[in-house]
Formats: C-alpha cells, structure tokens, sequence
C-alpha cells in the first residue's frame, strides 16, 4: 500500500510537459492518459489524486469482469425489470412506461445492466467467503433501522390536472406561477386505497417535491407532496427478507472493497515521465 500511495503522489505531481504521448500511468498495462484525468476531475470534480485513484479502481474493477468472464445480455435486464415492477405491484408495460416518464430510459437500463454486473462480480467473488446472516442478526438491524420499515398510511397532496403537459411543467419550474388550463386542489389519500401506479410516483416522491407528471383518465397529472402521515412499522416477521439481503449486502461490499485493496497493492503501476 505504502508503494501504491507512493506512486500516486508521484504522480499526482508530474507537470504535464514530463509526460510521454499523453499517457500518465499504466495499471497492469493499462493506460491512463491526461485526457482521461482531466475528463475524470471535470465530472466527479475532483482533484488529480482523486481522479488518478478512482480511474485505477475502475480499471481494477473491469480487469476482474473481464478476468471473471462476466456479462450480462437484454434479456438479463429484462427478467430484472419484470420483477422490480412486480415487487411494485405493475405491469412490465405499465413500470417501463413510468421510468420513461421520470428519466431516460436508456440511461435507467445502462444503470440496471452495470447493477447486475456488479452482482454476479460479487457473488463470483464473495460466495462461500461470508458470514450468513442469523436472527439476532436481523432483529438487531431492524431495531436500529427502524426508519426503513416504516410506511405512511396516509398522504396529504396538492393534485394537478391538465390537458397540457407543458402547463404541469411550468408549474413545476415555477410553483407561484398562475398557469391556464390546470385544475387544482389539495387532497388526502390512502395507501390502501391507491392503484400501483400512483403508490410507486408517492412512494418514490419526497416531501416537499412535485412528482412525475403521469397521463391518467384522459388528462395529464402531477402531485405536490405536502405531509405524508400516520408511519406504521413494517413487522419484523414481513420484513426479514428485506433485512437479511441488506445486510448481506452490505457484508458483500465490506468484502469485495477488501479484495480489490489487496488488488491495488499487488498491481502493476508505471509512471510515464
């Protein structure tokens, strides 16, 4: 490790004219050029140092893909869509066509694909290497996680509707904004009573934010989240399932962040003068 940081800080203060052809590193062979840390500070803004240690890790990472013959195909995240949209109670058509509204879609599949990457990495990686999760286990994390299990019953909202997409979105740039063509009115719902479209928009709509503008009955829809109230705790027998894959998870990540430290100091790392 010492040698590692060693390296970096090296690195971190070389002036660009004592650089060979652009590249300022290689990591078992593998180059990091002054583009790629300049491209690297200008995204995350960070410094060099931390540009230069993010870019080694992410070509550890891809090296141990790559090594592990890992891949995923469209089907791989289609099966995992499906079933995130049945944990929410929707649809496949119904749950693709509210991410399309909320983000780009493309961009929600890139992130589901890296997801599942991540996955089979860690269970290639980790299996057979971790401590299994027991009752006490559980019960402790849920005793000091209550916040997680909590779900509110009811919702005060203010709802709009329009026929006009483009007058919901006016609103949502500027709130005091009198705007043609919306109905407004402020309502209290039930969680029990909310079809899965609309639980998943509150759900995933904090206080204090407008949500996703949906089409409903003939018009478009938008909610202004103002309180949502009366959180009852999700039982610990219902949330077990819940509680052992987080803190499995969570013992996955200890692990694997360990293993790719010990990667980083068995590397080879060359600076280019």
């Amino acid at each position: 490790m010492k040698k590692l940081l060693a390296t970096l800080a090296v690195l971190t203060s070389l002036s660009y004219g004592s650089l060979i052809n652009g590249i300022a590193v290689t990591i078992n062979d593998m180059p990091i050029t002054l583009y790629d840390i300049d491209k690297e500070m200008v995204s995350k803004n960070l410094s060099k140092k931390e540009a230069v240690e993010s870019l080694f890790d992410t070509i550890l990472y891809e090296e141990e893909v790559r090594k592990r013959g890992i891949s995923v195909d469209i089907f791989d995240i289609n099966d995992y869509i499906d079933k995130l949209a049945a944990s929410n109670n929707m649809n496949p058509l119904d749950f693709k066509s509210l991410i399309r509204q909320q983000q780009d879609y493309d961009a929600f599949t890139e992130k589901v694909k890296e997801q599942l990457i991540h996955e089979k990495l860690v269970q290639k990686i980790a299996a057979g290497n971790l401590k299994i999760a027991t009752d006490e286990d559980m019960q402790r994390y849920y005793d000091n996680n209550l916040e997680k299990f909590s779900i509110f019953d009811t919702i005060e909202v203010v709802a709009y509707v329009s026929n006009s997409k483009q007058a919901l979105m006016k609103i949502q740039k500027n709130p005091m904004e009198n705007v043609e063509n919306v109905l407004k009115q402020k309502i209290t719902l039930k969680q029990n009573e909310l079809n899965p479209e609309v639980k998943y928009i509150l759900n995933s709509t904090s206080q204090g934010k407008f949500s996703v503008i949906f089409p409903q009955n003939k018009a478009y829809n938008m909610f202004y989240i103002l309180e949502k109230k009366d959180v009852t705790k999700i039982p610990f027998a219902d949330a077990k399932t819940r509680i052992f894959n987080e803190i499995m998870m969570g013992r996955e990540q200890a692990y694997l962040k360990e293993y790719f430290e010990t990667l980083k100091i068995t590397s080879q790392v060359k600076v280019k003068r």
